[in-house]
């Protein structure tokens, strides 16, 4: 999956960036509280995409 498409439906669903780190961004779902790492490659694995889809509560499109 192409990381512009995951932080476009992290958008989508409410999620806001909080922070850059080094090699990671952090993202935030304000709902839950909860806090994951969106690494800055152009291409990002579909089973990490689902990882972080699930840690921030955001629903798993086809």
């Amino acid at each position: 999956m192409k990381r512009q498409a995951l932080l476009k439906r992290l958008r989508r669903h409410g999620c806001y960036l909080k922070r850059e780190g080094r090699s990671h961004s952090l993202w935030v779902n304000p709902e839950t509280g909860r806090m994951e790492a969106v690494p800055r490659h152009a291409e990002i694995a579909d089973r990490l995409a689902a990882k972080i889809c699930r840690a921030l509560s955001v629903p798993l499109e086809k």
